[in-house]
C-alpha cells in the first residue's frame, strides 16, 4: 500500500473493538502506516478519531477492554517482531518498551508519581534497561536531564513533580523517555498543556534530539502548525480510518481528502483578511453500527451517488506517495 525502505515500527489492518452494553465500539478500523528511520510521521486528526488508541496498541498498554486485531511489526536489527502477539505486561514486551520504543504521553503532571523525586524515576528507567548500578543509573539520568535542557540538574534531580513547572516536567518527561537512546519516540501530544512559547522550545528540542540521535518519532497531535515545523510524512485520521498521507510540504500544498481541506481551511492564516474561520458541518458519528461507506459522506461538502452505493474507499496513491481514500478524488 504504501512505500518504506526502512521502517521501524509498521502497522498493518490494526483494529480495535471495545465492549460496552450498547454493543462493540470500533474507534480504530484496520488501518496501514509504517515510521522510517530517522523520520518523525505525523498523526493528524480530531480528538476521539482513534489516534491516542493507535499509539497504545503499539506498546500494548489500552488495557484489557480493547479488542487489537492485526499486526504492529516492529523491526528490530536483523528480525522483526509483531508486538501485538506479545502478552501486554509480559517480558517480551517490556524488554523493548522503554528501551527501544518510548512515549511522552499528553499530561505530564500525571505522567509521573508524586511520591518519588524526578531524578529517582528516570533513573529507575535506566535501572531497568541498562544497568543496575545506582551511581552509573543516576549518572546516566542527571546528563539526560542536562540534554533536554533543565538547569541545575543535580538540585532538579531530587525534587519532586509539583516543585516543576508545566515547561520543565514536560523536559523531564521527554528526559525520561530518551534516556535510554530508543530507537522510536511516540509523542502524544507534547506540547497540549504547554503555552505558545514553550511548545516552541519543546518541538525545536525534540527536532534537535532527532538530529543528534537519528531517532524516529512518531507524532500525534491535532495542531497543523506543529505539524509543519517538526514532520516529515502526514496522516490524516478520520473516524478509526486513515484518510489521506503525504509527505508535509505535498498535504499542505494539494490536499486531495475534504475532510484534510477542511481541517487546512479551519486554521486562520496570518494576514487573512477574512474574520470568520471555516468549520466543517455536522458532528463526527459514534463508531458503532457504521454504514459501508464512507465515514466523512454526512459532512462532505464534494459527496456524490457513488461516495453513498460505492463501499467505504480504500487509500488509493494519486501521485508517488501521496494517498487518499476518496472516491471523488481528482
Amino acid at each position: 500500500m504504501m512505500d518504506n525502505e526502512n521502517p521501524i515500527v509498521s502497522v498493518r489492518d490494526l483494529d480495535i473493538k471495545i465492549r460496552l452494553r450498547e454493543g462493540i465500539l470500533n474507534p480504530v478500523r484496520g488501518i496501514n502506516f509504517s515510521v522510517n528511520k530517522n523520520e518523525t510521521l505525523g498523526l493528524v486528526g480530531e480528538s476521539g478519531c482513534g489516534k491516542s488508541l493507535t499509539c497504545k496498541a503499539v506498546l500494548g498498554i489500552n488495557g484489557k477492554k480493547c479488542i487489537s486485531s492485526g499486526e504492529v511489526n516492529f523491526h528490530n536489527e536483523d528480525k522483526i517482531q509483531n508486538l501485538l502477539t506479545m502478552k501486554p505486561g509480559g517480558e517480551a514486551i517490556r524488554k523493548i518498551r522503554g528501551k527501544h520504543i518510548s512515549m511522552i504521553f499528553q499530561e505530564p503532571m500525571s505522567a509521573f508519581s508524586p511520591l518519588f523525586s524526578i531524578g529517582g524515576q528516570i533513573s529507575e528507567v535506566v535501572r531497568l534497561h541498562i544497568t543496575k548500578d545506582k551511581n552509573l543509573a543516576r549518572e546516566i539520568a542527571l546528563e539526560a536531564m542536562k540534554k533536554v535542557g533543565i538547569p541545575n540538574a543535580e538540585k532538579r534531580y531530587r525534587q519532586y513533580p509539583h516543585e516543576f513547572s508545566g515547561g520543565m516536567l514536560q523536559r523531564a518527561l521527554i528526559a525520561m523517555a530518551l534516556v535510554c537512546s530508543p530507537r522510536l519516540l511516540i509523542a502524544d501530544e507534547p506540547t497540549t498543556a504547554l503555552d505558545v512559547t514553550i511548545q516552541a522550545q519543546i518541538l525545536e528540542l525534540m527536532k534537535q534530539i532527532q538530529a543528534d540521535t537519528g531517532m524516529s518519532i512518531l507524532f500525534i497531535t491535532h495542531d497543523l502548525g506543529a505539524v509543519a515545523k517538526i514532520c516529515d510524512r502526514v496522516a490524516v485520521m478520520y473516524l478509526g480510518k486513515i484518510a489521506e498521507v503525504a509527505s508535509v510540504k505535498e498535504l499542505f500544498g494539494n490536499p486531495l481528502h475534504p475532510y484534510t481541506e477542511g481541517l487546512l481551511a479551519s486554521v486562520h492564516k496570518i494576514g487573512s483578511k477574512s474574520s470568520r474561520l471555516f468549520s466543517i458541518e455536522g458532528t463526527v458519528p459514534l463508531a458503532m453500527n457504521l454504514e459501508n461507506r464512507c465515514g466523512f459522506y454526512e459532512r462532505c461538502l464534494k459527496r456524490s451517488e457513488k461516495c453513498r452505493l460505492g463501499g467505504e474507499p480504500p487509500l488509493m496513491e494519486k501521485t508517488k506517495g501521496h494517498y487518499a481514500a476518496c472516491w471523488e478524488m481528482e
